[in-house]
């Protein structure tokens, strides 16, 4: 059911993006923003994790670097049936912890010094069982997409701003005050759909 909700706030979202390339610029403003969104989809499909690692100034661990937190890891992803993912650290204070990856076959997790200084063992194991889920789930792969559209969408709209045109001047400004929140209501809501399928995984 969580999938089926996923999908259609997605298909919502790609459809959102569309309706406002349709009225920046009618039916090719349309097929051009579809286009888009299937090509910035399908980079991301291959380089966000890269570039989610690399923004973050994460270094990979192994079994010798880090033996408690990739054992920790290891054993959660056999526990849960899963091949190995890349085990990340980063050098920040805050208390953080994510996963990344387009299938659990290319995937990474990651957590802060912060948090593994701030939680128990048993808490870091909930947290990154928590992360595990994701990827089990296929969470990291959707979330970045459903971050790119509604990324690019704003991006749109704040274009359309400037360049709309006279003879459909109220419609654009409508369409592009309105798509940006529209967008950030069904990002959230499909945040928190796969945030509760993690947490019951």
């Amino acid at each position: 059911m969580n999938m089926l909700k996923t999908t259609m706030l997605l298909a919502a979202l790609t459809a959102l993006f569309m309706a406002l390339g349709y009225t920046l610029g009618g039916s090719s403003g349309a097929v051009l923003s579809l286009l888009v969104a299937a090509g910035m989809n399908l980079f991301t499909y291959w380089n966000a994790d890269k570039i989610v690692l690399k923004m973050h100034n994460a270094r990979e661990v192994d079994a010798q670097s880090e033996p408690s937190f990739h054992g920790l890891v290891a054993n959660l992803a056999r526990r849960a049936n899963m091949p190995m993912p890349k085990v990340y650290l980063i050098d920040s204070p805050h208390p953080n912890a994510f996963a990344t990856g387009r299938n659990p076959e290319n995937a990474a997790v990651a957590a802060t010094t912060g948090l593994m200084a701030m939680l128990s063992r048993d808490e870091v194991e909930g947290v990154m069982a928590h992360e595990l889920a994701h990827v089990k789930n296929r969470d990291t792969l959707i979330m970045t997409m459903v971050a790119t559209i509604a990324g690019a969408l704003s991006m749109l709209a704040n274009f359309g701003m400037f360049f709309r045109s006279e003879r459909n001047g109220m419609a654009t400004i409508l369409a592009v005050l309105i798509a940006p929140f529209a967008a950030m209501i069904v990002q959230l809501a499909i945040s928190r759909t796969r945030e509760y399928g993690a947490d019951r995984t």
